[in-house]
């Protein structure tokens, strides 16, 4: 499910007219930061559920949502294209949003 969510977000961003940066990717790793953080500080932390549920979510959903060789393979891809800055660009930005929304997830998730 976290696979079929990954995609059809992407092709949506993609259908937008976003060309020559990887929106998809980066939205959808920045998000899975995000709902991780939030999903693993409520269940630690708040509600205590069974560990095969959150290793459902959390492995299974979110594992497949999130791409880390899909972030590598579009940066390579911008660099090979001779979009150097934009391959800069999404590096610096995957990590610095994916810590700010991991950062928000956990101060959410214990406001919660």
């Amino acid at each position: 499910m976290g696979a079929i969510a990954r995609y059809l977000i992407g092709e949506w961003l993609v259908g937008k007219g976003n060309a020559g940066f990887p929106y998809g990717t980066f939205f959808v790793n920045v998000t899975g930061c995000f709902v991780l953080a939030l999903f693993v500080t409520l269940t630690a932390e708040r509600f205590m559920i069974h560990p095969h549920w959150r290793l459902l979510f959390a492995i299974g959903f979110l594992g497949a949502y999130t791409t880390f060789s899909t972030f590598e393979y579009e940066t390579n891809k911008l660099v090979e294209d001779g979009s150097f800055w934009f391959a800069l660009l999404n590096m610096f930005l995957s990590l610095a949003a994916g810590m700010i929304a991991i950062r928000i997830g956990i101060v959410l998730g214990r406001k919660i």
